[in-house]
Order: structure tokens, then sequence, then C-alpha cells
């Protein structure tokens, strides 16, 4: 903790020099005369390159999986000879998984694999499921630039002792978060949108707005009306001088955006990195490690961030799996440091050396006299077995005490997340899910559907989402409420790099909280009977995809 309040020269240099240059009111007269989105026309545009290259790297793994699956029939005539070596190294691989740091879930299912498949199981096991010399490069790389953005988030010890002070409860979870990095911040304002459409909105009234700098951080990335509207505002904003700085996942990207995507967004003089190209580590499955953070900074005076990504459908521009639904929030205050140091973070994660940028040209002393407290928080892969985001989850439900809200796209959790659940709705917690109806991947709503069997006989109650997918990811209690991007599953604990906002201050968790209330209205509630009444052809596969939940 000591190291969030501790200064170093070159931040206090950069303080003296700009502490007189505050700005404030960003937003005032934000008013405009009509809708952003009114005239657009949602399309999807799918790239025949990027659709061969995902399928390709399919191809590449696929044949890895079946060579060793047809290891054993080679090695049948020598059964005798190598059957003692075998049964030691499938011995080895067991115990390393028991013993291994790694979730339980994790662990069980490659167990199952090595013990259904005695011989080709161990071999997987070590080619994929062990941590390689090329991984633990990589994610050393990663927090190495991690760790030097975290130099410059310095806490304001008053503001802190004053918030444990005066919120005890929730003061613990700001203990916890301050000691994992995570600066808290006051005075914040911050405005939340129920609707992906609402978000956009105000992006594009921001991005009009810019003077000096952009940062875009998406996972997908779709060519289509939104983005149509976003590239003609960023390319006559680089023709005023801007600075723009445009971040995605290669995976998130390559099916819906056109072959050299990349190239010419630099072309046009924007600064452009690609997180983690898919066809890179195809030998060692390190492709199924992703970026899915959200993130929108312009001049460092206003932030955005929440589930929503830059395709049609999050906008409602298309129908995708009936009425998405998304949430964000955009923050005006001190918190908008804290993204752009999180985009910084993975911009410098994405270049290939160790040079750094200069993260104090983009910060900005703010004036603004907002009613929110604010932490932003940001995890990823790298940081495995720590997940400090799958820690703050848990205490947002241990330490609720009169309600606890969630909504997720997935719900696919540790045993002993559903068991704080569970505990926290015999205390006289009022627990509440929201999950989508009509689902965008159906192995996930049977994963979701076969984990509310054991929440609602406790007294969980669980609601779907009725006009169509629900993507939002958000937690209100009393205490305090989380918005970002953040699915209350395995990928997002520990597969993906993930930020969000925990909040708090009554008009904002007040906010949050009607947007769930007019959910529950609306929404179609699960019962318990319901849920032992679902399809036999459900039952019987629903079993099998959860020991391999973590897999997928």
């Amino acid at each position: 903790m000591e190291n969030l309040f501790r200064s170093d020269a070159a931040y206090e240099k950069w303080d003296r020099k700009n502490k007189s240059k505050g700005t404030a009111n960003y937003f005032e007269g934000e008013e405009k005369e009509e809708s952003y989105l009114k005239d657009l026309k949602g399309r999807i545009q799918n790239n025949l390159s990027g659709v061969l290259r995902l399928v390709t790297t399919a191809l590449l793994v696929l044949i890895q999986f079946l060579l060793v699956l047809y290891l054993p029939f080679l090695l049948q005539a020598y059964t005798v000879y190598f059957y003692f070596v075998l049964e030691i190294c499938s011995v080895i691989a067991i115990v390393t998984l028991v013993n291994k740091n790694q979730s339980p879930s994790f662990r069980i299912a490659w167990i199952s694999i090595v013990m259904l498949l005695p011989v080709s199981g161990f071999i997987l096991f070590y080619l994929w499921g062990m941590e390689s010399k090329k991984k633990r490069k990589l994610d050393q790389h990663i927090l190495r630039q991690i760790s030097y953005g975290q130099k410059f988030l310095v806490q304001d010890r008053e503001l802190y002792e004053e918030y444990i002070e005066e919120h005890p409860v929730a003061g613990r979870m700001v203990k916890y978060m301050v000691n994992e990095g995570f600066t808290l911040t006051g005075q914040n304002k911050v405005k939340f949108y129920p609707m992906g459409e609402d978000a956009f909105e105000d992006i594009f009234l921001a991005l009009e707005k810019a003077e000096h700098f952009i940062f875009i951080d998406f996972f997908i990335v779709a060519e289509g009306a939104l983005w149509d509207k976003i590239h003609e505002i960023l390319k006559r904003k680089l023709s005023q001088g801007v600075e723009i700085k445009f971040l995605y996942d290669d995976f998130g990207a390559a099916v819906r955006t056109r072959k050299f995507f990349q190239q010419i967004l630099e072309h046009e003089g924007m600064e452009v990195r690609v997180f983690n190209p898919v066809h890179k580590y195809t030998g060692e499955l390190y492709m199924n490690y992703r970026s899915h953070q959200k993130i929108v900074v312009v001049d460092g005076e206003v932030g955005f961030t929440g589930g929503f990504n830059l395709a049609d459908e999050y906008a409602n521009l298309i129908e995708r799996f009936g009425v998405w639904k998304d949430t964000g929030v955009r923050i005006i205050g001190e918190a908008v440091w804290g993204l752009t140091v999180v985009f910084l973070q993975m911009w410098e994660a994405c270049g290939e050396d160790d040079k750094h940028v200069d993260y104090l040209k983009y910060k900005k002393i703010s004036e603004v006299q907002g009613d929110t407290y604010c932490q932003v928080i940001s995890d990823g892969p790298a940081n495995n077995p720590v997940n400090p985001i799958e820690s703050v989850y848990n205490q947002m439900i241990t330490f609720s005490d009169e309600y606890l809200y969630i909504t997720t796209p997935y719900l696919i959790i540790e045993d002993y997340m559903k068991q704080s659940l569970i505990e926290a709705s015999h205390r006289g917690v009022d627990v509440r899910i929201v999950t989508p109806n009509i689902p965008d991947k159906k192995y996930a709503k049977l994963l979701t559907n076969y984990n509310y069997g054991i929440l609602l006989r406790e007294g969980v109650r669980i609601y779907e989402y009725t006009p169509g997918f629900i993507h939002a990811k958000q937690v209100v209690t009393e205490n305090a409420a989380i918005v970002g991007t953040i699915n209350m599953d395995y990928r997002s604990f520990y597969l993906h790099y993930e930020n969000g906002v925990w909040m708090s201050g009554k008009r904002i968790q007040e906010m949050v909280r009607k947007d769930f209330e007019e959910l529950f209205a609306t929404g179609n509630e699960i019962s318990y009977e319901e849920w032992e009444n679902r399809p036999l052809r459900w039952k019987a596969v629903q079993p099998i995809l959860n020991l391999f939940s973590t897999l997928f």
C-alpha cells in the first residue's frame, strides 16, 4: 500500500508545474440539436481473409489435438514397453495439477482429461495446460509495463483516510483495492448509461470536442455505421492535430474488419496497436488470452467504459439476439487518470520492447466538483493466480447487507463464489441476478442455466432479460456499484484483461439500482421448479459441459 502513497521525483515535478492548469465543466453545454445515431443505418460486414485466418489457426490447433489423440494407436505395439513410463507421466501430471496454484475448476478439468485419456491426456496437458517458457516471457513483459504504469498512480492519503472513517464497510473494499494498486478518487461526475446507444451519443460528442488526444480501446471492432461515424470524426481530428492512439484485440476484430485495417489507419495518421495476434501462439493456446477492455479517453478530461464494443449491435443499429442491452459510464474528474493509465499499460504491453511513453504528458488536473468516489480496477491473466477483480466481486457479495443485484451475460463461477451468494441470501440479503433469455452462445446458455439450480434452491432470485440479449456487466449493493467489462465467468476472472469502475455515491448507486428495478419489472423470473423441469437433453449435456467449462 505504501507505494501508492509515495510520489516519485518526476511525478512531483509534474505536479508543481501543472497544478494551476486544471480544467472544469468539460461537458458544460453538452446539449446537442439532434442525435448522432438518428440517421445511421447499421450493417454487418464480414471479412473473408479474417475468417480464413481464424479458421486456419483453429485447424492448426485441431491438427495438433488429433495427432496427440492418435498417438496411443501408433504406440499400441509397444504398450508393454511404454506402459510403465506412461503411468509415471500421468501420475506426475495429476500431482502437478493437484498442487498447481490455479482455480479448482481448471485443475479438475485437466485431471479428468488425464484420467480419461491415459496417454494423450498427459501430453495435451504438458503441451497446453502447463505454462510454457514463451508464455512466461510474454507475461513478464506485460507485468513490466503494468508495473511501470503503476508508478503514476498516487493515492491521496487524506481522501483515503476520510473515506475509510466515514464508510467502514465499503472502506474494507477500498483498503483492499488500494493495496492492489487501484487509487481511490473523489469529486467525480459520473453519468450512467442504461443502453449502449446512449453511451455512443456522448462518445461522439466527446470526440467532437477533442483538442489534444484521443485514446480508444475495444475488444470487438466491426466496420459498420458506428465505425463509419467514429472514423469520420477521427480523420477530421487528425487533420486538426489531435493525437490518436487506437488499440483493439486481434480476435475481436479479425472477422469484421477489412484486410489491412491496421495499415489503413496508420497510413491516415493514427497510432495503432493490436493485442495478441491469434496466429502467434497456436502451439500453446496463449491465443485464448484476450484483451476484453473497453476504454475511451478524450484529452484526459473525460473517460468512458462499460460492456459495449465498437459494433452496430451494441447500439441496436442492427438486430442480433433481439434487443441488445449494455450499460456503461462516463467519468469526468480525477478517475479519468485511472482509465488513462490502464489504457497506456495495455498500449505498452502490445509493444515489442520496453520503451515507455511519457505518461504525464496525458495527465490533466481536474477541478470538477462531483459527488462520486471512484476506483478504476483492472486485471488480467499475467497476474494469475492473483485475481484482484474476482476478489473485489466476491467482497461485493460478502459485504452486502441489504441487497445485491448483478447482471452478467454468462454465469459460470467457482463453487466458493456460489457459496458466497448463498450465504448472502441466507443472512437476509435480497440477492438477484439477471442473465440473457436469448444467448449469443448456446453452450454458455447451457452452462449459465446449469448454475441456476443450487442458487435458486438456496434463495437467490434469477431473472432472464426477455427482450433479447443482456451484455451488461454490473453489480450494485447498498455500499457501492461496479460497471465495466467484467463477466461473472472463468474467462473474465482468469483469461481476459478486464477493467471496470468501482463507484460509491448515493446518486450513481441509485441510478444503477433503478436500472435493475426496470429489469426485474420486465424480465422473467425463473423458479426452482421451472429449472428442474428443463429439457432432458439439457440435463444430459450440462454436467459434461460444466466439467470442462474452464477450457472453452
